[in-house]
């Protein structure tokens, strides 16, 4: 049986910011040093506080769409330029901040031809939006966008949203 030889430092681990700004209003970026390590040993710590970090992040952002005239999310809407897709994902781009835990409402009326953006959200005061250009979708013909929304804030990363047993028609997020 063949032993390898493995050396331990005995330094101190050290934790330095190397680089932090601000991109835009949405978009933070920070760069740290973390030595001495020993090989395959900045994988297993980097993968192990990105998982702590997700499920430690608060936020508040929309967990439900719902309109009456979309019957589900791969129904098509005549006089939108995106997809139901695209308009869902871009809904999910929006940044929220909020004070208060828990659920509130808000919803999106627009009339078309022209954009809608976030600054078209109706929402409580307790809720503020990050950025109000972000774009959620394109009316090219004179119709009435409305859509209710369901906001949340939390804490912790969640891969789906579970749907209620009451589930209804127009639910789209």
């Amino acid at each position: 049986m063949v032993r390898e030889k493995v050396t331990v430092s005995t330094r101190t681990l050290q934790w330095k910011c190397v680089e932090s700004r601000v991109d835009n209003k949405r978009l933070c970026y920070g760069r740290f040093i973390l030595s001495p390590l020993i090989k395959g040993q900045a994988d297993t710590i980097g993968i192990a506080m990105r998982r702590a970090l997700l499920g430690e992040i608060e936020g508040t952002c929309i967990t439900r769409a719902k309109s009456e005239k979309i019957p589900h999310e791969y129904s098509t809407i005549v006089g939108i330029q995106e997809s139901l897709h695209e308009i869902l994902m871009n809904l999910k781009e929006i940044g929220l901040r909020s004070n208060l835990y828990g659920t509130c409402g808000a919803f999106i009326c627009a009339r078309g031809p022209g954009y809608v953006t976030a600054q078209d959200i109706i929402s409580p005061p307790s809720v503020e939006i990050v950025d109000n250009t972000q774009h959620i979708a394109r009316l090219t013909e004179p119709i009435d966008l409305c859509i209710g929304l369901q906001i949340e804030r939390n804490r912790g990363y969640r891969y789906s949203i579970k749907r209620p047993n009451n589930f209804q028609d127009g639910v789209i997020l």
